[in-house]
């Protein structure tokens, strides 16, 4: 018994830092070959793949953002000074005007279309120039979504 525990441990543990690897970045040009379909066939399992990594993408961004400005608010909330205060309350400010994507340096109007963004990312795909320079499909969307969703430059307040 105690032989075959200690087996599966030993296994286990020659498995682990495999796991660590296991999660493979889209490249670029993968996400290029699905989204090629989406014009013609968005229903198609090519065209649903470019539409979820997109809405994926920044359902990602929006959570993350969100919980690191809340972080941020959190840790101001002990004995802050004015100015540390004045921090906070400027940062709840930005995001309730401009949105939770804000701090990504793009921002999603409220209603705006899942399709028009997917739309916007797939008419970049054919920029074969920007495809090329930038290997992972992550940092393509992302400069795609800070290129045609800027936020508006903050009042001074």
């Amino acid at each position: 018994m105690l032989r075959g525990l200690s087996t599966l441990v030993a296994g286990l543990l020659l498995i682990a830092p495999f796991n660590a690897d296991a999660v493979e970045s889209l490249s670029t040009e993968e996400l290029k070959s699905h989204c090629d379909f989406f014009e013609d066939d968005p229903e198609g399992k090519d065209g649903i793949f470019c539409v979820r990594y997109v809405q994926g993408f920044i359902d990602g961004a929006v959570a993350t953002d969100e919980r690191v400005t809340y972080n941020v608010a959190n840790e101001y909330d002990r004995d802050e000074t004015f100015t540390e205060r004045a921090i906070r309350t400027r940062l709840g400010q930005r995001i309730e005007r401009f949105g939770p994507s804000y701090y990504a340096e793009f921002c999603l109007g409220q209603p705006l279309p899942l399709k028009t963004v997917v739309q916007s990312v797939v008419n970049d795909l054919l920029n074969t120039e920007r495809v090329a320079n930038q290997p992972l499909a992550r940092d393509f969307v992302y400069t795609t979504l800070r290129q045609e969703f800027p936020c508006e430059a903050p009042e001074e307040e």
